[in-house]
């Protein structure tokens, strides 16, 4: 039996996710570990904050950055090509590697981040945008979803002391 009673053991799991990076394939995890969750009956919260919070924005233009992304590979030609750094700094490379992307994720079937975003907010995730962000990049609630709340590191740590899991994305 828990120390806890029973109220305790029969509450939802509960994650956070801290999301830092507003790129397109960056802008994946955060929220396909988050609806996944939500789907399984967690309660989630994800917070928004520096680079991240232009995913709440009404209008997205996701892009993809393959500089310094040594990682990246992309199928082409039937085999898997690695873009080098060099390459990544010349003018259009990030336009062309974000057009190829965002037809692979298309061919493939794969939801956009504008659908995983529209999931988010039927599966009830409690979105916050950091307040300090939204004040320093002089973004206003009107540019953003609605449904969102505003909050700070308090209002994070406040879900995150409470939450099963906490990720960083």
């Amino acid at each position: 039996m828990s120390s806890q009673g029973d109220g305790a053991a029969n509450a939802p799991k509960s994650m956070t996710i801290i999301v830092t990076k507003g790129t397109l394939d960056w802008a994946y995890p955060p929220f396909i570990l988050g609806t996944t969750a939500a789907a399984m009956g967690v309660d989630v919260t994800m917070f928004f904050t520096f680079y991240g919070l232009p995913l709440l924005l009404k209008k997205l233009d996701l892009q993809v950055s393959p500089l310094g992304n040594a990682a990246m590979k992309m199928p082409m030609m039937g085999m898997h090509m690695v873009m080098p750094n060099i390459i990544g700094m010349l003018p259009g490379v990030d336009a062309m590697a974000s057009k190829m992307m965002k037809n692979m994720i298309a061919k493939k079937g794969v939801a956009s981040i504008e659908e995983l975003r529209d999931m988010s907010v039927e599966c009830d995730i409690n979105m916050i945008a950091c307040q300090m962000t939204m004040d320093l990049f002089e973004y206003k609630l009107e540019d953003m979803i609605p449904g969102i709340k505003l909050g700070g590191a308090a209002t994070y740590m406040e879900n995150a002391l409470k939450s099963d899991i906490n990720l960083y994305i």
